[in-house]
């Protein structure tokens, strides 16, 4: 009986030793075949993030493009400005020398016109010029003062 039962206990042990064997087996497949899943879904992940970070750069690039288009435009606008800045500067100028110039010419009259109205009251005359103290924006003068930016620098 002892060797059945110890014939019965070693077959016992020898199928639980290839089932035991048998599960470690199935085991180590189901762990390769997470690992293999989770390796995919990493890839997959890494892959992904590439592309993020792909369309991210693109976007960055896109946007420094956009960017400098801009910046060039705004350059050109800026001198546009300036050379309309200078231009329109320079003829203030030279209004403001006609303008001066205008006005000296006023005051000169205004003082022949004294001058004449004293002389004529002195001597009796009866006509005496009018007295035109305007400002000299109401009078329009037949001849042109030319004057340039040059003449101020």
């Amino acid at each position: 009986m002892d060797s059945s039962t110890g014939g019965s206990s070693s077959a016992g042990s020898l199928s639980g030793l290839v089932q035991t064997s048998g599960s470690q087996e199935n085991l180590q497949q189901v762990m390769d075949q997470r690992k293999r899943k989770r390796m995919i879904s990493n890839r997959e992940s890494a892959r992904r993030s590439r592309m993020r970070k792909q369309k991210h750069l693109d976007d960055l690039m896109t946007q420094i493009a956009q960017l400098r288009k801009q910046n060039s435009e705004i350059i050109n606008n800026i001198s546009v400005t300036t050379q309309h800045y200078l231009h329109f500067e320079a003829e203030n100028s030279i209004l403001t020398a006609q303008a001066a110039e205008l006005s000296h010419r006023l005051e000169s009259l205004n003082e022949i016109l004294q001058f004449i109205n004293a002389t004529k009251a002195n001597s009796g005359a009866e006509f005496l010029a009018p007295d035109w103290n305007f400002p000299a924006s109401n009078y329009l003068i037949s001849q042109p003062i030319m004057a340039c930016a040059d003449m101020f620098q």
